[in-house]
């Protein structure tokens, strides 16, 4: 039996392939790689004239409050009656029942005075109607 100790190498790590290696890999990318030089971005950009800009069309507004009085842009009938808010629609429109028609209440507005405002503006043919709601003001 052989109880000597053996002399150990010493472990040393060769570095000449790894560089060979890197170094090929260098010539592969500074041969497949091209550059392009860009001098400016095109940007297209938004231009401004002088020509006058078209006004938004003007609606009509009903407002209708929780007794149920009606208001057509911003004066009060004197009747909540069907064929006095068709008068005031009409007077409001001068004839024009292609303008949008915004009818406004809010949550404690009585559903009969709502209905008896779509049915002015369905009988006069306006066709671009929208209700909205508003918050009732706190007490």
């Amino acid at each position: 039996m052989k109880f000597r100790r053996q002399r150990n190498e010493e472990v040393s790590v060769n570095l000449t392939p790894l560089i060979d290696v890197v170094f090929l890999l260098l010539i592969f990318f500074m041969v497949s790689t091209t550059f392009t030089r860009e001098t400016q971005l095109t940007i297209d950009l938004p231009e401004a004239t002088g020509e006058e800009v078209r006004k938004p069309p003007r609606q009509i507004e009903i407002g209708i409050d929780k007794n149920g009085h009606i208001a057509v842009n911003g004066e009060k009938l004197a009747s909540d009656g069907l064929e006095n808010l068709k008068q005031a629609l009409i007077q409001a429109s001068q004839g024009n029942s292609k303008l949008p028609l915004v009818i406004t209440a809010d949550a404690m507005t009585p559903h009969q005075a709502v209905v008896t405002a779509m049915e002015a503006a369905g009988d006069l043919g306006f066709s671009h109607l929208s209700i909205t709601a508003q918050e009732p003001p706190s007490q």
